[in-house]
């Protein structure tokens, strides 16, 4: 029988720990003066600051014993091994093979590393021949225009890494990303392009997907009218696993290229679905970016419970939202390129844990997840950032910061961090006023990463450490 946290003996300790604990930080930091030097963990080039959560000593590790009652650490082995640990589907979740570099993992009995290393291969042979102009259009003129379509994973990941890493994109290649079946989205994007130079990635496991499939259609469509139905082999591209409709649609198998069931879509960008940032930024990034993936793998896999950023973010989320009655989190990227990692991981945390039932089928009593929302600094500062200091209910808040910028404004990123840090520290501790309205009564929850910047390898990282 599946042992579940909320059964165990830990989970009821944890919950008489919050009922006699009262959690104050500016106490918390006075009694220990080197509690930001303790609660911290560096990883390579992120920096990660869990000091101003509502959390001492004993709660850690009362935690890390609910971790431990469950097997946290042998679970993590099954999956990286292969095991079938998606048991509704009855198949592995094993999107960390896609940017391993082991010789050999095994999934219900083959080797899955061949594979993978071989349509990777495939994938960014073709993007390169997309940026150096191997890979021509119909009228054999160069492709100067890449319109990703997809929906969910196939295009909140792309998009998203696509925005973040805009200084290592081809200045020679524009990326377009369509997703609302909303005609407008796909109306926009054509309005104004060269079908001669314009090349479609379309990205649908299935090839079904609805929304998807009607954006391919009338670009398609718009396409054929133009150039004539031979241009297509030419001007799109498929990743799929449905080969019989990706040759009805007209797309050859040298430009199809594969994924697994193993994997979930809202962690497939490390697959082809990443096609289109691999034009984008090229071999050598997109090989960096699989990179750091693989450097937040190997972390989560060795590293002790207590000194794990994955674990503690998760065991985190859990005395937040279970034993602090806190249901939503705010993701505020001081980074305006990451402007759309909070929407991915809407997707990457909402989708993977808003169940309401266990594996055996009966109910959860417990929240399995809060609400995740969010938009860069400093915008959001002059939105939400009053609900967030002085709105009756608490919502814990992950900063991320860059220290050095990608631009010649220093003076302007020096300014952006300092609200940053100024924000993180008045949550936590306030700002006394006997004017109730001007009283910020602190001891609000967050959690600071800082990444030294924003490259390939770091998004990886940031990205799989989530």
């Amino acid at each position: 029988m599946t042992k579940y946290a909320s059964a165990t003996e830990e989970w009821q300790q944890l919950q008489s720990h919050a009922s006699s604990f009262r959690p104050n930080l500016e106490q918390l930091f006075a009694e220990d003066p080197h509690r930001g030097e303790r609660y911290h963990i560096q990883l390579s080039s992120i920096f990660f600051d869990y000091s101003k959560q509502l959390v001492n000593s004993e709660t850690l590790r009362l935690l890390i014993k609910l971790a431990n009652s469950v097997d946290l650490n042998q679970k993590i082995v099954a999956m990286f091994t292969g095991e079938s640990i998606n048991v509704t589907e009855r198949r592995p979740a094993l999107h960390t093979a896609l940017r391993s570099e082991a010789e050999s993992i095994t999934a219900n009995g083959i080797n899955v590393m061949p594979g993978v290393k071989s349509e990777l291969d495939r994938a960014l042979g073709f993007a390169s021949q997309v940026r150096n102009g191997t890979h021509r259009g119909a009228s054999n003129k160069q492709i100067s225009t890449v319109i990703n379509l997809g929906i969910g994973g196939s295009d909140l990941g792309p998009a998203m890494a696509h925005k973040a890493l805009a200084p290592y994109c081809s200045s020679a290649i524009e990326s377009l990303f369509v997703s609302n079946v909303d005609p407008a989205s796909i109306s926009d994007a054509l309005a104004g392009k060269d079908p001669e130079t314009t090349l479609f990635i379309v990205a649908s496991k299935s090839f079904t997907t609805s929304e998807t499939m009607a954006n391919a259609q009338i670009a398609r469509d718009w396409l054929v009218e133009s150039l004539g139905t031979e241009a297509v082999e030419k001007h799109f591209v498929a990743l799929s696993t449905n080969h019989g409709a990706v040759s009805d649609f007209g797309i050859s198998s040298r430009q199809t290229f594969g994924f697994w069931d193993w994997v979930g879509g809202r962690f497939s960008i490390s697959s082809a679905i990443g096609l289109s940032l691999a034009i984008a930024i090229g071999d050598t990034a997109f090989r960096e970016f699989l990179a750091g993936f693989r450097m937040a793998d190997e972390h989560f896999r060795s590293a002790d419970l207590d000194n794990n950023i994955p674990v503690l973010m998760g065991l985190l989320g859990i005395w937040n939202i279970n034993f602090q009655g806190f249901t939503s989190q705010a993701i505020i990227p001081y980074s305006e390129r990451l402007g759309r990692f909070p929407a991915f991981l809407q997707q990457l945390e909402m989708e993977s844990n808003g169940k309401q039932v266990h594996l055996d089928g009966s109910a959860v009593k417990e929240s399995t997840c809060g609400v995740l929302w969010g938009e860069p600094g400093t915008n959001g500062q002059h939105a939400f950032f009053q609900l967030l200091h002085q709105g009756t209910q608490v919502h814990p808040v992950d900063f991320i910061g860059v220290a050095r910028s990608e631009t010649d404004y220093v003076e302007s990123h020096q300014v952006l961090n300092a609200n940053m840090l100024a924000q993180s520290r008045a949550l936590a501790f306030g700002s006394k006023d006997s004017n109730g309205h001007q009283n910020f009564s602190g001891n609000r929850p967050s959690s600071t990463f800082v990444l030294n910047q924003l490259n390939p390898h770091t998004l990886g990282l940031l990205i799989g450490l989530y």
